[in-house]
């Protein structure tokens, strides 16, 4: 099966064999959180790199979520109240999670079961929700919170 791109608002990156698209409104943490993630995937030795950011072209390859760069952007992250910066890229990567950064107070406490990001395309992808601030290590809370039988590399 294969579909159309749609544009989407997210973060993906790609982190030893899996994918990882970070979802929220504007402002809620999806590339730094996305960025940490992957400077400390970096630092343990692990696969980690930088689909898109701020836009994502997602479709359904082979009933899998693809996502991709736009041409316009790529290799390119902004970090808030920073600028814009270079960040090594790839240039597309079948997704296995959403993440959805969350940050202090977390509301609700728990996150829900099963819980799941419905995506234009009519997929469903699990969803985690991802604590992240200062002095939290997104990447090993990810790590934590990644269901048993992922195909995660370097747990």
């Amino acid at each position: 099966m294969t579909e159309e791109a749609v544009n989407i608002h997210a973060t993906a990156i790609v982190l030893g064999t899996c994918g990882f698209l970070f979802v929220g409104p504007s402002g809620a943490g999806k590339t730094a959180a996305a960025l940490s993630c992957l400077a400390a995937a970096r630092a343990s030795g692990l696969f980690g790199a930088l689909v898109s950011d701020d836009q994502v072209l997602i479709s359904v390859r082979n009933g899998k979520l693809v996502a991709r760069r736009p041409a316009s952007i790529a290799g390119l992250a902004e970090i808030r109240g920073a600028g814009i910066v270079q960040v090594e890229t790839i240039a597309a990567a079948v997704m296995d999670f959403a993440v959805q950064p969350v940050k202090s107070p977390f509301e609700p406490r728990l996150a829900p079961e099963n819980e799941v990001f419905a995506l234009p395309s009519g997929i469903f992808l699990p969803m985690l929700r991802l604590p992240f601030g200062e002095g939290l290590n997104s990447f090993e809370i990810l790590r934590l919170i990644l269901p048993q039988n992922s195909n995660f590399q370097g747990q």
